[in-house]
């Protein structure tokens, strides 16, 4: 098991906090305010039920579910502040935990340079599993992300194909989209088939499942489905807001935090309703859009700015973030 350097501990890395305290407790009551008043859109009938259920304004017409402050509070309070990525072998185990900086991958690439033509292709089957080998003996990346998408497989059951790939080809741990219920119980099965069966598998998750709401304040069927299959399978799930600053949020960063920590803990909130204490990643691939091309700018100083920003409000959180960046 790894405990990699904490930032700005000592001499062992470097911080970037670029929220003041008054700050952050800015956006955390204006976040309360919009997920109480505005609500968000929440299209799965079962996370209804349970949003319902947890005591949440639940409004089946229009799908707006309005979550009051105290029961973002308790999920706040009843989510982990450590989670633990567990790989195949346990020397690649990674904790994440109180500002410990770990790196990945990233993906999804649907594009390769095929290393022995040159050729620009859409990528296969068999480039997933080649990335997944060179980042298993690359020592300091720490987890593997689905790192290309599979065009040479039937699409509906694609997810399935990729993470054979992976999963027969690192020892670390993964991380990748379940895209909904069905692949999501899918994916538990082959996993807990490599780990020795469903209870081994809980007791070391080989996987964390991804979802991304869909900005401003959407959790789609298929977002709620993995949120709830996430909890109730003890699999850890990284929310992941991809909202864009002058696209799908407001212009302004500030603005542009307050929408991002919303859809994050509308998601939060979902799994610790669903089971309490259910692992949860703060994620944020969010950005400002480019105007002019109208194209998501990353690797610039607004990207920069929030990524900082949202790994602050995950750390006032005291909740394991997961922070795109190039």
């Amino acid at each position: 098991m790894k405990r990699n350097a904490q930032a700005g501990a000592y001499a062992a890395g470097l911080s970037l906090s670029i929220l003041s305290d008054d700050a952050l407790r800015d956006i955390h009551l204006a976040t309360l305010e919009v997920l109480e008043r505005t609500g968000v859109f929440i299209e799965g009938d079962d996370a209804l039920d349970i949003f319902a259920d947890g005591g949440a304004r639940v409004d089946r017409s229009s799908k707006i579910v309005r979550i009051p402050p105290h029961l973002v509070e308790e999920a706040l309070r009843s989510a982990p502040p450590k989670v633990v990525l567990c790989g195949r072998d346990p020397a690649n185990d990674i904790v994440l935990e109180a500002g410990r900086v770990a790196f990945d991958n990233f993906g999804e690439g649907i594009q390769v340079i095929d290393p022995w033509t040159g050729e620009l292709r859409p990528s296969v089957k068999q480039d997933l599993a080649d990335s997944a080998r060179l980042v298993d003996a690359l020592p300091d990346i720490d987890v593997f992300e689905r790192s290309v998408a599979a065009h040479d497989v039937p699409q509906p059951t694609a997810a399935l194909h990729q993470a054979e790939m992976w999963f027969t080809n690192t020892s670390k741990h993964g991380f990748m989209g379940s895209e909904n219920a069905y692949i999501s119980r899918k994916l538990f099965a082959m996993a807990a088939s490599i780990a020795g069966g469903a209870d081994e598998l809980r007791a070391r998750p080989l996987i964390t499942w991804v979802t991304c709401p869909v900005s401003p304040l959407k959790l789609v069927r298929e977002s709620c489905e993995i949120i709830v299959e996430a909890a109730r399978h003890g699999i850890c799930v990284n929310v992941l807001s991809m909202a864009m600053a002058g696209g799908s949020s407001p212009v302004t960063l500030a603005g542009t935090l307050v929408t991002h920590n919303a859809e994050v803990l509308a998601g939060l909130t979902l799994s610790q309703l669903t089971e309490r204490g259910s692992p949860v990643v703060y994620g944020s691939s969010t950005t400002a859009m480019d105007l002019r091309h109208a194209a998501a700018s990353v690797g610039t100083p607004e990207c920069a700015l929030i990524s900082a920003a949202v790994a602050q409000l995950a750390q006032h959180y005291r909740l394991p973030s997961f922070v795109a960046g190039a």
